[in-house]
């Protein structure tokens, strides 16, 4: 029978206590992300994307791209301004912790087509994972608010939003409107 080296396991035993701790640390300093983003991540406007169930890495990345400057948004950088690295490591663990719930949606089922043939041309999936679910920096966009999507895929194509090293830029720039559009009912309509 093999065993795991005790290092090894000993390791994985701290990082399983250490993310606990974020995820009960997270809680209390998202209190006043709630009024915006719901208290548990799910909000319930498209004015604000759904934090649920997003990677606890690519929630901490924005969170500093905010703080930093790198991405701007009137509400959210002066939210960050007073957040530490560990507040925002915390605020990542806890809303990846918690459970990304449907968005009321009614998708045009032409639009979630085409936009299925946009995603597939694009290849969006090597880096958005099958089902769209993200990984790491690369952001959970399945079940995301549509109008929320539609904002911030045209933000790239127009280079208003340039925050991950040119990567979505360089998709969207030979997109058309009307198929970002198809693109955002699309992963709307993924849950």
């Amino acid at each position: 029978m093999k065993t795991t080296p005790l290092p090894l396991l000993l390791f994985a035993l701290l990082a399983a206590t250490t993310a606990k701790a974020g995820v009960e640390e997270g809680k209390a300093k998202a209190e006043v992300c709630g009024a915006c983003h719901g208290a548990d991540g799910n909000s319930a406007t498209s004015d604000y994307p759904v934090l649920a169930g997003q990677a606890s890495r690519y929630i901490y990345l924005q969170l500093k791209d905010y703080k930093e400057g790198r991405r701007k948004h009137a509400l959210m950088t002066p939210m960050v301004t007073n957040l530490s690295k560990q507040d925002m490591r915390d605020l990542g663990d806890y809303f990846a912790a918690q459970k990304p719930k449907a968005v009321p949606f009614q998708a045009d089922a032409a639009k979630v087509v085409r936009g299925k043939k946009v995603a597939d041309d694009a290849l969006c999936t090597m880096c958005h994972l099958g089902g769209f679910s993200g990984q790491n920096e690369v952001p959970r966009v399945a079940g995301q608010h549509q109008a929320y999507v539609l904002r911030q895929l045209t933000a790239f194509k127009q280079k208003e939003r340039t925050n991950d090293a040119g990567n979505m830029q360089s998709v969207m720039r030979n997109i058309s409107d009307e198929d970002i559009e198809a693109l955002s009912h699309y992963i709307a309509n993924i849950n």
